[in-house]
Formats: C-alpha cells, structure tokens, sequence
C-alpha cells in the first residue's frame, strides 16, 4: 500500500501538493513513482513561468518509460528543486519530502483537488 499523507491534497494525475501561505510545493505521489520504477531524470520548467491546472509542465523519465507531470493548479513557478537535476532518485526515496519538484505561487482556487481519503479511493 502506498505512503498517502493526510495533510496534501491530490490529483488524478497522482500529483500532490501542500499549500502554506499562499505557495504550494508539488510533486508524485508514492504510489506513482511505485507505478514508474526508477526515476533517472526530471524535466523542470523554468523559475518564474505560468502553469495552468491540467496543463503539462515537465516530463518525469524512469528506466522504462517518460510521463507527463500535470500542473495541479494554475500560477506561477517560483522555485524548483534543482537537486533532481543531480540525483532524480530521490523521488522514489522520499516522494512526499527531498522529492518535492516545484513551488508554485497559487492563483485561483484549490477545490479541484482531492484530499487524502478521495485519493486512496482512487488507487
């Protein structure tokens, strides 16, 4: 069974966030880098474009296979976690904390996204 924290909320797309002050980090969840295998390699976007909810961001690449990271909710990137760049691994080691990808100042609304108890129906 996969690690689903009860204090993020969630994707369809298995994306997951946390929102403090207005800024949410974003990330896999446990249960999609279980799904991948070994993460090589992150795609990040750059500091300061706009992502829009649904929308492609970046692509994740594990030994088999490349996925789509979707954006969770619209804004604007503010940070990205640049030791993936060294070590991608580290998704699959600790999804929900060094494994974080982006930061993303939030515009708009979090309703869309699930909390912990829709997505563990959803897996």
């Amino acid at each position: 069974m996969s690690s689903i924290p009860a204090n993020l909320q969630y994707t369809k797309d298995h994306e997951w966030t946390l929102t403090e002050g207005g800024v949410a980090t974003v990330g896999i969840t446990d249960h999609a880098q279980h799904e991948l295998g070994d993460i090589v390699f992150v795609e990040l976007p750059k500091v300061g474009a706009t992502i829009k909810a649904g929308d492609s961001f970046g692509t994740i690449e594990a030994v088999k296979t490349v996925a789509e990271l979707y954006a969770p909710l619209s804004g604007t990137v503010t940070e990205v976690n640049t030791a993936l760049a060294d070590d991608a691994g580290v998704i699959n080691t600790d999804p929900y904390g060094k494994g974080w990808i982006i930061k993303v100042t939030v515009e708009g609304d979090t309703d869309a996204l699930m909390d912990a108890e829709a997505y563990k129906k959803l897996v």
